[in-house]
């Protein structure tokens, strides 16, 4: 495992854009995004392997966001663009270290951060 810090979140206006930013205290494969509003469960947000050459991204941030990564920094970011009062959640940085196969699912990913509000108002 990996500790993970997660920074960036704050409160924006409806349409506004945020960076999320994820620095890993060691090597990593893959590298999530997940979060979780308020009395729903925790969802995927983007994905991205190891080199940084294949991306996931749930449908409902598609277009919006953009998932990239510097491994020379074992950083990971995570670009919101055109925000809605609907992203309103704390936002997970996630990360795996067993194999260099593309995860997308909760519990397949043992390292994790603490979390960042990120708020939008209408």
């Amino acid at each position: 495992q990996v500790q993970l810090v997660e920074s960036g979140g704050g409160l924006v206006q409806a349409g506004d854009s945020l960076r999320l930013s994820c620095a890993a205290s060691g090597r990593t494969f893959t590298m999530a995004w997940f979060r979780q509003a308020p009395g729903k469960e925790r969802d995927i947000v983007a994905a991205v392997s190891w080199r940084g050459t294949t991306t996931y991204y749930a449908d409902s941030v598609k277009g919006r966001f953009t998932i990239s990564r510097d491994n020379a920094k074992n950083k990971v970011y995570l670009q919101m663009n055109g925000l809605k009062p609907e992203d309103t959640a704390v936002y997970y940085c996630a990360a795996d270290i067993s194999t260099t196969a593309m995860k997308v699912r909760n519990y397949e990913f043992r390292s994790w951060g603490q979390g960042t509000r990120v708020t939008v108002s209408s």
